[in-house]
């Protein structure tokens, strides 16, 4: 991923386990359009393939996992929720911005499981890493945001 910005998928291999007779290899697929996953699950699938066709007697398994998909395709069928958040960042005394989003969120999860959640924020920096960091003030900022959309809920 590192190699990788803004909408571009990437395929990041994050877990390798090998012994004398079996080896594994865990990857993150992640693409913003669901044609982009599929292909690029083919790819991997056509590569293990090959590699396996190479060793005689050797066997490949590939088994995948959904894990989180763009929301956009949710949130684009429930306009009212992002207004509203971008209203909240608003009365909060910010500029609402939208980026990509790298990796996974629970925002994604809920969407797909029926709930539109569109990302928030709570000030977060260099995520995932042993650097990750956010501020107090980033964090009373976020909260400001969450009581100023559950006004904006309420009043609508």
């Amino acid at each position: 991923p590192e190699t990788t910005a803004g909408y571009d998928g990437f395929v990041h291999p994050y877990l390798l386990n090998a012994s004398v007779d079996r080896t594994s290899v865990k990857l993150i697929v992640r693409d913003f359009v669901t044609a982009g996953l599929k292909e690029k699950e083919l790819l991997l699938s056509r590569l293990a393939h090959e590699a396996a066709s190479r060793h005689p007697g050797a066997t490949m398994q590939i088994v995948v996992e959904e894990q989180y998909r763009n929301m956009r395709e949710i949130l684009d069928r429930h306009p009212v929720v992002v207004a509203h958040a971008r209203e909240a960042i608003r009365r909060a005394g910010l500029e609402p911005q939208s980026r990509p989003i790298r990796g996974g969120t629970d925002g994604s999860r809920l969407s797909f499981m029926g709930l539109p959640t569109p990302n928030l924020f709570a000030g977060e920096h260099n995520f995932h890493s042993r650097y990750e960091w956010t501020s107090v003030q980033d964090m009373e900022k976020a909260v400001e945001v969450i009581v100023n959309l559950a006004q904006v809920w309420a009043s609508s």
